[in-house]
């Protein structure tokens, strides 16, 4: 048997942990630059507040309902996600962490008689340890044990747990289920099934192989297998390191100075270079890329990358931040305004089979020593405690109005309790 553990509206259940005033309280958490709603409590979304909905198009809402507004806590909500993550690791051989609020579980040698009761107990044991509620979802296959993890949400009386494994109960809930909400439909997919008048997930269910096959390539068939209950969706015990890793942030306002561009272009290709040493990867290509505002017809337009390829693979900071400078000078036209900047590093491999170039001029043991020293005080005393001088500090350059303390990743923001 499988399970979903799916976090309940987690930006909001991150805030409300450590601010209980806000409990049935309508909450928003908003996203970069303070745009647009990625998260809401029930309460929220009970007044009609939508997600993705622009921050601009519901003030007379918020004011009126007195809505809680948060700006996304990336760090705070990380660390949550670890804790959750580490819980489910422990008490279940088999997990993989499929986003910052959702794991899939493979469940062993547990009869299915007791399978609801464990659920129950094991989404306990997440609120108690961690304050996050979560919706866990069990069944034969990943599919089906998603669209359980639903059920959770929109029937309490479930207890925070759902065991969907009989063929009447199977049928019944994918008989009211919408076939454009089935996970791995895709929105094209949706629009092709309901131009064929295929509305619930039962009705895909029961066409046949081939005609999937046909429209839907082998992804379909492999959802409409896990419809019929046969898994056919690999469960990876591991997380699979990214092929490609990208960084880029939209700007509260236009930057025309290339000094203040290159203090964000720097940030994001050091962030980018520590990624790539989580996963013990190193990459050979750079790519650098800013965007003018499209929405501002007015001004003049410039969009343009530019890449970079290196003689030996690296996942120095040094090196890929120096890079990126040298690409922002040859892009960068002045008198323009630029939104948007970023980094994406690509042709990524293990850091343990590339070969090195006979004549390289850097130093690359010590550029390992080096970054190993900065990962380790900077995972101890907080993001950027050390960092490359060209770096800048992104938060000058972008709208973080309503932002939460770091309450567990920032000393100096740690929760104070005066008894």
């Amino acid at each position: 048997m499988f399970g979903l553990c799916d976090c309940n509206n987690f930006f909001v259940s991150c805030e409300r942990v450590f601010n209980p005033s806000l409990e049935s309280r309508p909450v928003i958490v908003l996203s970069n630059n303070d745009g647009c709603v990625v998260s809401r409590s029930n309460e929220a979304k009970s007044i009609g507040i939508k997600m993705g909905q622009p921050l601009y198009q519901i003030h007379d809402i918020i004011k009126r309902e007195n809505v809680a507004v948060y700006s996304a806590n990336y760090h705070l909500y990380g660390d949550m996600s670890q804790r959750v993550m580490t819980i489910l690791k422990n008490h279940l051989e088999y997990t993989e962490v499929y986003s910052i609020d959702e794991a899939f579980m493979q469940i062993g040698d547990i009869p299915i008689e007791r399978l609801k009761k464990f659920g129950e107990e094991l989404a306990r044991t997440i609120h108690k340890g961690t304050g996050i509620p979560v919706s866990i979802g069990i069944s034969h296959t990943k599919t089906l044990a998603k669209i359980a993890s639903r059920l959770c949400k929109r029937y309490p009386r479930l207890n925070s747990a759902c065991l969907m494994y009989r063929p009447e109960d199977i049928e019944k809930v994918l008989s009211n289920y919408p076939v454009k909400d089935v996970w791995g439909i895709g929105r094209r997919h949706g629009k092709m099934l309901a131009d064929c008048n295929i509305k619930s997930a039962w009705q895909f269910r029961m066409l046949s192989e081939e005609w999937v096959h046909n429209r839907m390539s082998i992804t379909g068939v492999r959802t409409w297998r896990e419809l019929q209950g046969v898994p056919s969706i690999e469960f990876s015990h591991q997380i699979a390191d990214k092929q490609t890793i990208t960084v880029s942030r939209s700007f509260a306002k236009e930057l025309y100075d290339i000094e203040e561009l290159r203090d964000t272009v720097s940030t994001f290709a050091a962030a980018a270079a520590e990624k790539l040493r989580q996963q013990r990867s190193v990459a050979r290509q750079l790519q650098l890329f800013i965007f003018t505002n499209r929405h501002r017809e007015e001004l003049p337009q410039h969009n343009e990358c530019a890449t970079v390829h290196f003689v030996t693979p690296t996942d120095s900071s040094l090196e890929i931040v120096k890079n990126a400078v040298e690409l922002l000078k040859k892009v960068y036209r002045k008198g323009f305004g630029y939104k948007k900047s970023g980094i994406t590093l690509g042709e990524i491999s293990p850091s343990n089979i590339y070969q090195s170039e006979l004549f390289d001029t850097i130093d690359r043991p010590k550029h390992k020593s080096l970054m190993k020293v900065i990962d380790k005080i900077n995972a101890a005393q907080g993001p950027q405690a050390i960092k490359i001088a060209s770096q800048g500090s992104i938060g000058e350059y972008t709208n973080r109005q309503y932002l939460s303390p770091q309450y567990t990743t920032k000393w100096e923001e740690i929760p104070i309790i005066k008894v």
